[in-house]
């Protein structure tokens, strides 16, 4: 079954928590990183797929307007941690990768962005604030590049 908005955590409503570890084997608990500022929660398919490559370049080209003292960005996918930290090395990412390997797309189940038939997450992107409420939200299915200027949009209207 694919994921669709209509199954992800709405506007308004409470965001789930989740605790991944990235691409450096940190541990990140999306209450904690809440505390002071937004996170900016960016699902992928793959590691290393033009598309994903193309979005993230993208964020990592604009860093100081989606890392900084109101927003934190964290790119998660299921892939497993050795993947994501080959990719992150590759490409220069500059922010945190989460990785849903295990169990697999745990994280991504819970925001509604998991896709059964394949074993991956769709492009679902949420912003949460720090009560942990779903401030904005955008998904798109797999193959389809999401508008990343709604990205920017999203973060310059906090």
């Amino acid at each position: 079954m694919s994921a669709t908005l209509a199954t992800c955590p709405q506007v308004g409503e409470r965001a789930p928590d989740l605790t991944l570890t990235d691409q450096a084997g940190d541990r990140h608990t999306l209450s904690r990183a809440v505390a002071d500022r937004h996170a900016l929660l960016v699902f992928y398919p793959f590691a290393f797929s033009s598309i994903c490559t193309g979005e993230l370049l993208e964020i990592q080209l604009n860093i100081d307007e989606f890392v900084n003292d109101r927003v934190q960005v964290y790119g998660v996918s299921c892939d497993p941690v050795h993947a994501i930290r080959a990719w992150a090395a590759r490409e220069g990412y500059r922010f945190p990768l989460l990785s849903d390997f295990w169990p697999h797309g745990e994280a991504a189940r819970a925001y509604g962005v998991f896709d059964e038939d394949s074993g991956m997450s769709v492009r679902g992107t949420f912003l949460v604030d720090p009560s942990m409420t779903v401030r904005w939200n955008l998904v798109h299915p797999a193959g389809e590049a999401r508008e990343i200027g709604a990205l920017h949009q999203a973060v310059r209207d906090l």
